[in-house]
């Protein structure tokens, strides 16, 4: 018992110190509006000179050379006529000069659209279309997906550009309230929209979690997320380029690889997102997993039926996840480690109430609100949306929302009239829970959520139950309409590893989860497709629905009558869309 309440304390003593560190670099922001961080990596590269910023198998930049670089690039943009405030594209796998590349463009007040190299198509023009860029800068293996949209991109001449400090006639007025990026959202429900990311949240992010994992110069962070993201391509590398670290870009993420290349590179963190965490842990093991010295892994998503097993398996001290929107508003950080939990907010900080979870109406799709109107918060271990203060314009850029390039993508995150007339609040669209100890927990994306014989359902919380059976490699859950009946009825696309015990299976998700819950369609598939921030995609699965002749996967039904799972045919198809099979 004392020796578990002192680890208790060591914990509660050590996630204090990484808040005050967080809050003690990030409250210079403010007081500095006109250090955008550009002129921060200028300050880095007169002090760490020679030191390695950005490392890959292709390319190395040291801090001067980074600083160096940008340069080049920010007389580029100058010599294009790019004013404040005009779009560049950048279409480029990741490599260490990306990050040189909008740091050049936006140190002279241009703004870089960063492009999702997976998209094509109607997809990629429509993400081009939204923030009508002057220029695209495009890498050269993606050149032909431009070509075919009829755009024109343009490699940059950057070597006849000095790579001095700019001069004071180069310069162009900027503050941290300029707009610097923007990051589009994933696309999973939808099109892709796009972030406003100003200067000043890039060094909110930055100095943020550098603090929050403590980062030093002698920090080595791996990074094989897209560098089109901000995580991969703002918040892993600035927060330890700030430190005077270095970061390795790794061009794509490979489980085969990924240890290696930790132990080749000497990293000690490395960041993941979404189910990266799962495929490391399903590839077969191999005698080099443990040969490393990370010290820590920060990410988001990391699901709790996974979490122990990798931290136990590769030997992690410690994980960091944590839960924040790119547009800003809302985030949570969970630094003591506890499995399962994206965050909680210490006492000291209760004041600033960055979310509250208010019910929500899964038929309405909006929250629930009292007789005078107002939104009901949720009770301890309760589900519900979280929502953030909406603040527009503050100065303080930890708390405001950024919103969408397309005002009215912005507005239609907003929620007014929540607790009082007049007040205004930021919909994250996820729905959570938070325990009487202040932890939350990630219930699931409100699209994710569906209503069947009229009960909630989360999606999420299903596809864990199922990943911990054995045989299950990956799994994730939708909500299928059958005719004549009320709601969706659960179904589950599976990745299985070896033989799946169908009755086994189908008697241990009884016990573990309600009746309703349990899926009433599997579909077993060979793969599953993820974006490039490892989130699954289910519009496809969904509107094939259960109908077997939309697909060559095996499908199976959960007979009500046999107790068991079966093939699904045809003509049983008939027979429940009829109401010959009750269900």
């Amino acid at each position: 018992m004392k020796e578990a309440a002192t680890r208790a304390e060591t914990v509660r003593d050590s996630a204090a110190k990484a808040w005050l560190r967080a809050l003690q670099l990030t409250a210079p922001i403010k007081e500095h509006p006109e250090r955008t961080l550009p002129a921060v990596i200028d300050e880095l590269a007169a002090k760490f000179g020679d030191a390695p910023a950005l490392l890959s198998d292709h390319e190395c930049l040291t801090y001067r050379a980074l600083a160096e670089r940008s340069n080049q690039y920010a007389r580029w943009a100058l010599d294009q006529g790019l004013g404040k405030g005009d779009a560049v594209g950048l279409f480029m796998a990741n490599r260490p000069e990306y990050l040189a590349i909008w740091l050049g463009i936006t140190k002279v007040g241009g703004v870089v659209a960063l492009l999702n190299t997976n998209l094509a198509g109607p997809s990629l023009a429509h993400c081009i279309d939204i923030v009508a860029p002057k220029h695209i800068i495009c890498g050269a293996g993606l050149r032909s997906r431009l070509t075919d949209l009829g755009r024109v991109w343009i490699e940059p001449d950057i070597e006849q550009h000095s790579g001095e400090i700019l001069t004071e006639d180069e310069r162009r007025p900027l503050t941290i309230n300029d707009r610097a990026l923007c990051i589009y959202t994933s696309g999973t429900t939808g099109l892709p929209k796009a972030a406003n990311v100003s200067h000043g949240r890039i060094l909110q992010w930055g100095n943020w979690f550098a603090g929050m994992m403590d980062t030093h110069s002698t920090d080595r962070m791996y990074d094989c997320l897209p560098m089109y993201h901000s995580v991969g391509g703002v918040q892993a590398p600035v927060s330890v380029l700030l430190s005077g670290g270095s970061v390795v870009i790794c061009d794509k993420f490979s489980a085969s690889q990924f240890w290696t290349d930790i132990a080749r590179w000497d990293c000690t963190l490395f960041q993941y997102i979404g189910e990266l965490c799962r495929y490391l842990l399903h590839h077969e093991a191999s005698p080099g997993e443990t040969l490393h010295r990370i010290r820590l892994a920060c990410g988001n998503g990391l699901s709790p039926d996974v979490w122990r097993s990798f931290q136990d398996r590769f030997r992690i001290p410690k994980i960091f996840e944590f839960y924040a929107a790119t547009e800003g508003a809302v985030s949570l950080f969970n630094v003591e480690g506890e499995i399962g939990a994206i965050g909680r907010v210490p006492s000291f900080l209760g004041h600033r109430a960055p979310a509250v979870l208010v019910r929500f109406d899964i038929d309405a799709d909006e929250p629930i609100r009292d007789e005078q109107g107002f939104c009901i918060r949720c009770l301890p271990n309760e589900v519900g949306e979280a929502i953030g203060p909406f603040v527009s314009g503050a100065s303080d850029v930890s708390t405001r929302f950024e919103g969408y390039i397309n005002t009215e993508d912005s507005e239609g995150r907003i929620i007014r009239n929540v607790f009082r007339q007049g007040d205004a609040w930021f919909r994250t669209g996820d729905l959570m829970r938070k325990d009487e100890r202040g932890f939350f927990y990630f219930v699931a994306r409100i699209g994710d959520t569906f209503r069947w014989k009229g009960e909630n359902v989360a999606a999420s919380e299903v596809s864990q139950a199922i990943c911990e059976q054995p045989g299950v490699k990956q799994a994730i859950v939708y909500g299928v309409a059958i005719p004549n009946a009320d709601g969706r009825a659960g179904m589950a696309a599976l990745v299985l590893e070896g033989q799946l015990d169908l009755s086994a299976f189908r008697a241990d998700l009884i016990k573990r989860l309600p009746g309703y819950a349990c899926p009433l369609f599997l579909r077993i598939q060979k793969e599953l497709e993820l974006t490039g921030t490892f989130k699954y995609t289910k519009t496809g699965l969904a509107s094939q629905g259960y109908d077997p002749s939309q697909t060559s996967d095996i499908i199976y039904f959960n007979h009500p009558e046999r107790q068991a799972f079966i093939p699904l045919d045809r003509m049983l198809c008939e027979q429940i869309e009829s109401g010959v099979i009750r269900i």
